[in-house]
């Protein structure tokens, strides 16, 4: 991220914490009621590892300036060490700096002290900093403020889920991100309580049962998007653990190709999606995209002549001249009920969120043979695996013959930086790892991930993530395995003679074009058999 980008990012997080911002921090001359001796060890080493220093006050306020308003440790340490109420300013790190030479210069001009920067008086200090857990929970902005900061910085680093975890003595931040958990943060044991109960009260759920499971939302608006968060927590050994997944709602759909379906696949989809009847699934893990691929779908077909409406758990994208339903288990609003409901709507397309049973599995296969073409996604490691599933659910065999049109089959891999990734010759064992033919490559030419700093991907060597899939099409062959009960390796053993194309030959094909590495497609297809 370049300096510009880093700065307004300062700004409109400063702005979602109602904090004032300031390009140019003015720093006084240091006030005689801020102890200046403490004073100056502060704005040293202490200040330079936290990015946070006290730039000014008087009896009644502390003014302290930060370039990491997620720091809430720091600025709650200067409250704790002055006994006074914080004014927080947010600036940028350069400013801070600035300001640390500017107080070193005239602390050493007014008082004839330099700053003690080595780390006894560090470590001193940091020894005076202990939060008292009572005093500390006093005040509930600052633990307002650092949870909205956390949201928020979760949204803006594209980040999935928040995770956040109580330990013996700390309290973990992680984020997940392109599909990968990373720390972000570490608190203070004390800060647990407050912050689990700020984001309970914020979902709506019993701060007091401490002892169960509870599950609940939030709605916010962040950066003029909306954005929905499922809050889960649990009962762990040592406090609740706490999971935030959060769902733009107001993202943009994006076109089948930008989620890397291949030129030949979207060719056969276009037709597909455009067939009057039918049923096509979408398979794969949890978190492997099959939502955002039934709403590009969607999207594609959406026009005034159709009538297309969803039954889904939650609502992940809003779609405009779509009906979407919500299902909610607590009213005995289920997929089986809604999509009952919805058959009774007139519909041309029905998409269901996800086929979790056979009740579901049946009124789908049943409105697919109705004059309804209809969407949904099933949990199953391929594509072939889908149909063996369905008859195991107790489907009869001819109903989902006679229903099915394709399976297609998706996993994500982490796009590699275009800015540090680095080229390299694919090896004999990588190739056939990846279900290659060394004869029939033109060229072994691909990247791994780069070895060099990288402040475009904050040295996780990636930078957003592709799908990677395989489309499995029912023609007579398959139909007429599928009415022999014949499984799932059989059918994908009599597609492949057919030109089907395996997730993990998908994925090679990517590694060739640059786009991800070998490791990448290797874990996310490890149940595949070269």
């Amino acid at each position: 991220m370049n300096p510009q980008e880093a700065h307004r990012d300062l700004k409109t997080l400063a702005r979602f914490l109602n904090l004032e911002f300031q390009e140019k921090l003015e720093v006084p001359a240091p006030p005689q009621e801020l102890a200046l001796g403490e004073f100056g060890r502060i704005a040293g080493s202490w200040g330079r590892q936290h990015s946070t220093i006290p730039i000014g006050g008087n009896e009644h306020e502390l003014v302290v300036a930060t370039s990491d308003p997620l720091n809430l440790s720091a600025v709650d340490q200067l409250r704790l060490c002055y006994n006074l109420p914080t004014r927080t300013i947010v600036t940028t790190p350069e400013e801070i700096t600035r300001a640390i030479n500017s107080m070193r210069t005239r602390l050493m001009s007014d008082r004839s002290s330099a700053l003690d920067a080595d780390e006894d008086a560090h470590s001193e200090f940091e020894h005076q900093l202990k939060i008292d857990v009572t005093d500390a929970e006093d005040d509930d902005a600052p633990i307002m403020r650092y949870v909205n900061a956390i949201i928020f910085k979760a949204s803006t680093e594209r980040a999935s889920d928040v995770h956040i975890e109580p330990f013996e003595n700390s309290l973990q931040v992680r984020f997940r991100i392109d599909g990968v958990l990373y720390d972000i943060d570490s608190q203070d044991k004390s800060h647990q309580a407050a912050i689990t109960s700020r984001i309970k009260v914020m979902a709506g759920l019993n701060i007091a049962e401490k002892r169960l499971p509870q599950d609940g939302r939030i709605g916010l608006k962040i950066a003029g998007n909306d954005v929905d968060i499922r809050v889960s927590t649990v009962p762990t050994q040592f406090g609740e653990r706490v999971v935030m997944r959060l769902l733009d709602k107001s993202a943009t759909v994006l076109d089948l190709s930008q989620i890397g379906v291949r030129y030949e696949n979207l060719q056969i989809i276009d037709k597909l999606i455009r067939k009057p009847n039918g049923i096509i699934l979408v398979t794969g893990p949890t978190g492997s995209g099959k939502t955002t691929t039934l709403y590009s779908c969607l999207t594609k077909i959406n026009t005034p002549e159709l009538n297309i409406l969803t039954v889904e758990d939650p609502i992940e994208y809003q779609l405009n001249g779509i009906g979407q339903m919500q299902v909610n288990p607590k009213i005995s609003f289920t997929f089986a009920s809604g999509l009952r409901a919805i058959l009774r709507q007139d519909p041309d397309v029905v998409m269901v969120g996800e086929i979790r049973d056979a009740e579901t599995a049946e009124i789908a296969i049943q409105a697919s043979l109705t004059g309804h073409l209809v969407l949904s996604t099933l949990h199953t490691n391929d594509a072939a695996g889908a149909i063996t599933r369905l008859v195991d659910m107790g489907i009869e065999p001819f109903l989902v013959s006679s229903s099915l049109l394709a399976v297609m089959a998706q996993r994500l891999v982490r796009r590699l930086c275009t800015h540090c990734k680095e080229p390299y010759e694919l090896t004999d064992v990588e190739i056939l790892e990846l279900g290659l033919d060394p004869k029939d490559l033109r060229t072994r030419r691909a990247y791994h991930p780069g070895t060099k700093e990288c402040d475009h991907c904050q040295n996780t060597r990636y930078t957003g993530r592709t799908g990677i899939h395989e489309l499995l099409l029912v023609d007579e062959k398959i139909k007429t395995l599928i009415l022999q009960r014949m499984d799932s390796s059989t059918i994908r053993t009599s597609a492949a003679e057919r030109g089907f194309e395996t997730l993990r030959v998908d994925g090679a094909l990517k590694v060739l074009e640059g786009i991800t590495s070998v490791e990448e497609v290797l874990l996310a297809t490890h149940e595949e058999v070269s």
